[in-house]
């Protein structure tokens, strides 16, 4: 992952800026205990019903988790499309979702077009529930997906603490292939910021977070960061609802910045050697 993208995964206690007197409640030792363990996603009949799923490879230098949520748009956190050093917006350069990669295959692959970032996102070198709150982006494909196999995702309103949720993610030591995590839990939320005890790591930046209703995944939450609270893990999530109908709302009135990516042109990915020799490797 690019070190625009792993500088907000850094160890950070959350309760230096989220007043959650409920927090230490939760986190006691038989809160986090129920939650499933990471399944890797190796094989086509764990994977089929998450080849919405992706991942989103920047520059060939890095990578985010993303979810198709329409044919032709994606669904990731706004902060992967900002460079770290500078602070500055990726206005150009290439960005390509790779629709159920796993193992160097994917289902789909496609570049993005056009990157809209939610208005009131911010980047900040210092982690903050604004941040959090609109950590928010929609990628437009240059040509939309048309799969049996890959199924847009639904989204639905925030879930309630205590909800069961889970998450499908990449990341740092299992970027070749996603993994699933079935049962974890919505712990607090508070100011829009969706706290709970899925895991997650670098790469899993963006990653949907699911509820599941009638035997159907819809998304209600992307990963932002991670946090540490009493010395235990929990992953930040952007609560969906008005910031994406916000987000929806500047794609259509024109808002996105258009990447100019060349149709067809080669892509080094994560990982991969580039005609120089140099090689990208993951974070």
């Amino acid at each position: 992952m690019p070190e625009h993208v792993n500088l907000l995964f850094g160890g950070v206690d959350l309760r230096r800026f989220l007043a959650l007197t409920v927090i230490g409640l939760l986190l006691t030792s038989g809160a986090v205990a129920q939650d499933a363990r990471l399944k890797r996603l190796d094989n086509g009949d764990d994977a089929k019903a998450w080849e919405a799923v992706g991942r989103l490879d920047i520059d060939g230098k890095g990578f985010c988790t993303g979810a198709l949520i329409a044919p032709k748009l994606v669904l990731t956190a706004a902060h992967c499309m900002f460079d770290r050093d500078t602070g500055q917006r990726i206005e150009e350069g290439h960005i390509e979702f790779l629709a159920g990669w796993r193992n160097g295959r994917a289902g789909a692959y496609r570049d993005v077009a056009r990157v809209v970032v939610h208005p009131d996102f911010v980047f900040q070198k210092t982690l903050s529930s604004d941040r959090v709150r609109n950590d928010l982006a929609l990628l437009e494909l240059e040509q939309p997906i048309r799969n049996t196999s890959i199924k847009p995702f639904q989204t639905a309103p925030r879930p309630r603490e205590g909800d069961r949720v889970g998450v499908v993610s990449y990341a740092m030591d299992r970027a070749e292939a996603p993994s699933l995590q079935e049962v974890c839990k919505v712990l607090a939320q508070q100011e829009g910021v969706l706290i709970t005890s899925c895991t997650v790591d670098f790469g899993s930046s963006g990653a949907p977070i699911f509820i599941f209703e009638n035997g159907e995944a819809q998304i209600v939450s992307v990963v932002s960061a991670k946090a540490e609270v009493r010395g235990d893990a929990v992953s930040l999530g952007t609560a969906l609802g008005q910031p994406l109908a916000e987000l929806q709302a500047e794609l259509v009135a024109g808002r996105a910045i258009y990447l100019g990516a060349k149709q067809g042109e080669r892509r080094v990915r994560v990982g991969e050697r580039s005609g120089t020799g140099a090689k990208f490797v993951s974070p």
